[in-house]
């Protein structure tokens, strides 16, 4: 498929679409079953998923194991409507304290595709820059390739 869309549409937001070749039943599978979110999550670096309790004020935690060492990520979920609507906080290790909140919708396209839209929910625009500039949307492109790839393994 092609790479995400990334758009800033508020002062204090991060929009990402993309779209999938899967029905919305497997896309959401994919982000909420943590043996599959290990497969494509962390841009083909290991993982351990520590936690992952896909419901609300559930908790959920990754910890990634890449060249330059680990990098631990975790949040709790807000909200959760299966194979709608995600709602959850996001925080990185390395910045603790800088919380944003992800909210990723899961839109059947027919034909057997869905679009996954995430808006980023930063405290300041530049809590967002930095995130824009941090090499975030080569890691999200390699994610989501590697998501392509296990959904279609998945046919």
């Amino acid at each position: 498929m092609s790479e995400a869309t990334i758009t800033t549409p508020a002062e204090r937001e991060i929009r990402v679409e993309r779209d999938f070749a899967a029905p919305v039943a497997r896309v959401w599978q994919a982000y909420t079953d943590p043996d599959l979110l290990a497969q494509w999550w962390g841009r083909g670096n290991k993982l351990t998923i520590e936690r992952m309790e896909v419901e609300r004020g559930g908790r959920w935690r990754i910890v990634e194991h890449g060249p330059e060492g680990d990098s631990g990520f975790e949040g709790r979920v807000r909200e959760v409507v299966p194979h709608e609507r995600i709602v959850q906080t996001f925080e990185w290790d390395g910045m603790p304290g800088h919380v944003i909140v992800e909210t990723a919708e899961f839109t059947d396209l027919g034909d057997g595709r869905t679009r996954v839209t995430t808006t980023s929910l930063f405290h300041t625009t530049e809590e967002r820059d930095g995130m824009l500039g941090s090499g975030m949307a080569t890691g999200l492109n390699e994610s989501y390739a590697a998501l392509d790839a296990l959904l279609a393994r998945q046919v």
